[in-house]
């Protein structure tokens, strides 16, 4: 009984004191969310508590027959104007995730380069496959169904459900869909299981094929391939490197930043910022390149078209990667095998794996071994029992 007014209420009804007077007020759940909506102004009667309680059994039938439309209840209500539950398209959601990552990159937050991965992504035929449906219809089936069918790489796949993945998760935050599909489904297992091996191959290069790649070089083309040669860096971590960064005493270079199409940042873990050794040819490669560049700026390595620095990998590859590549005669392959080529040619003279992992930036030492585990010698690849039984 509602003490102020005497009158008793059923579950879901309550008397609500306004300025104007006591109004009645229904409870119920619509979407994962509790819902108060007021009866419109009367007085509060015993028939006036009754039609309410019976309006409110009429809502939460239609609610549980996925007939309620909340603005033919209440057409004044805020909540009338947000799409019903699972009835939102895709191809909206997946546009205003598009648009969100826009605003990231505009605000710094993210690289151009990482947008346009998520824009290929989103744009792209295979996402279109959802085109049409409803949040509700994305089920774990459907989506089981749908990453079975990539017939892509195990990369290509995690890379395509980012998106979609943010989708989703936005999605149930905002009551839109009951649960997150991606909750029910072992992603990392069906992934694995669907996926086709990468046609990459790591091919490093030769001590004779690294000679041939250097003297099919031009003379102020050569200390950048020499010097990248001994230090396996990364593409944007050469483009970014400066003369601050060298410590010519200990024969040093502190990697502490990564350009990514144009745009210098930092590198994407802790690991990534190092101090990495340089040996004998990589610091004469530096002090070939002194006279080229020293005075002309922060950065090392240049575009020796322009006396510029590098802007993007590609810019790399078309200008000096694929000319030398083409007067050495060598069977092409992408300049990522440059550091493919220092990693294994450390741990094929005896290189300790758990040091070329961190000269290269990794976090850990696994990918090492997942990656160049043919290149490590024996006794690195063996427990410390067998090592103690052979020596």
């Amino acid at each position: 009984m509602d003490r102020k007014t005497g009158h008793t209420t059923p579950p879901g009804v309550t008397i609500r004191e306004m300025k104007s007077g006591p109004r009645l007020q229904i409870f119920f759940t619509y979407g994962g969310e509790q819902c108060r909506e007021l009866m419109p102004e009367g007085q509060v009667t015993k028939n006036a508590i009754q039609y309410a309680a019976n309006l409110r059994n009429e809502i939460r039938r239609k609610i549980a027959d996925g007939t309620f439309e909340y603005g033919s209840y209440f057409p004044d209500s805020p909540k009338a104007k947000r799409p019903a539950p699972g009835t939102s398209l895709m191809e909206d959601m997946l546009a205003k995730q598009l648009a969100l990552y826009e605003k990231q990159v505009a605000n710094g937050k993210m690289s151009p380069a990482t947008y346009r991965g998520y824009a290929k992504s989103i744009t792209g035929e295979r996402m279109r496959h959802w085109y049409g449906w409803r949040l509700d219809e994305v089920t774990p089936s459907a989506l089981r169904d749908w990453v079975g069918e990539m017939d892509c790489t195990s990369k290509a796949i995690r890379n395509m459900l980012i998106p979609l993945r943010s989708v989703m998760e936005d999605a149930l935050n905002d009551d839109l869909i009951e649960f997150n599909p991606f909750d029910r489904i072992a992603l990392v297992k069906l992934i694995r299981q669907t996926s086709k091996a990468s046609d990459y191959v790591i091919q490093p290069f030769t001590q004779a094929e690294r000679e041939t790649l250097l003297q099919a070089c031009r003379l102020d083309e050569r200390p950048m391939f020499q010097f990248w040669l001994n230090t396996g860096l990364r593409p944007g971590e050469l483009q970014a490197l400066e003369w601050r960064h060298i410590d010519w005493e200990k024969a040093t270079a502190r990697i502490e930043q990564n350009q990514v199409v144009g745009v210098l940042k930092a590198p994407k873990t802790a690991a990534g910022i190092r101090t990495l050794d340089l040996n004998p040819e990589a610091m004469e490669a530096l002090r070939a390149q002194k006279p080229m560049s020293q005075l002309r700026g922060q950065r090392i390595w240049l575009n020796p078209r322009t006396l510029l620095p590098w802007a993007t990998d590609a810019q790399v590859r078309k200008t000096a990667w694929l000319p030398i590549m083409a007067r050495s005669g060598l069977d092409y392959r992408n300049p990522y095998q440059i550091r493919h080529t220092y990693a294994s040619t450390l741990l094929t003279a005896g290189g300790n794996p758990w040091y070329v992992a961190q000269q290269l930036g990794h976090e850990d030492v696994e990918m090492v071994f997942r990656t160049y585990g043919k290149f490590i010698r024996e006794d690195y690849q063996k427990p410390k029992a067998v090592l103690h039984a052979v020596t």
